[in-house]
């Protein structure tokens, strides 16, 4: 199993266990506009999701893991996406799920577990993070981490009625 440890945190691959924790967040609408969702998931599928979630990053290019505190809590989940080995890339998504786990610090350890492991086991050239030009917060985790904005998807995505901008953030490995 895959274990990625910090100093307050760790990540850790998907368990069967997870079932009810991974529903939750899918099925939070205030996290939908993050991840391009617009209808709620069953437990079966997340059910079935988890029963594959062992499949390899080569094959299935998406790894998620999930974000615990050291007494064992999971408080989140840290994905690469769009893993891409021709052009060694991949997209980064991270979410705290409660509010009072926000703002901790531990959102900015996981973010940079997962760049170590992508620059280093992955070999990854690149790394990059989609942002809504309203999440300031995702904005501020990013940028401490080195990533830097390289572009603006005017008016892509539609969220209550209104047109948002997506920002494009970029890190890439300096040799």
């Amino acid at each position: 199993m895959l274990t990625l440890k910090g100093e307050h945190i760790y990540l850790r691959a998907l368990e069967p266990e997870d079932l009810d924790f991974v529903y939750v967040i899918e099925n939070d609408e205030q996290i939908w506009e993050m991840s391009s969702t617009q209808t709620p998931y069953s437990r079966f599928l997340i059910k079935q999701y988890l029963e594959n979630a062992h499949q390899d990053i080569y094959e299935v290019k998406q790894l998620r893991l999930v974000i615990c505190t050291i007494d064992d809590a999971a408080i989140g989940l840290i994905d690469l996406f769009d893993y891409n080995p021709t052009h060694n890339r991949a997209g980064v998504g991270i979410i705290i799920a409660e509010k009072v786990n926000r703002g901790k610090g531990y959102g900015a350890e996981a973010l940079q577990l997962i760049i170590q492991y992508g620059f280093t086991h992955l070999r990854l050239h690149q790394l990059y993070a989609n942002i809504s030009e309203d999440n300031l917060t995702s904005i501020k985790l990013f940028e401490s981490r080195g990533f830097r904005k390289i572009g603006v998807k005017k008016d892509w995505n539609h969220i209550n009625n209104t047109y948002k901008d997506e920002l494009l953030y970029q890190l890439l490995y300096v040799h």
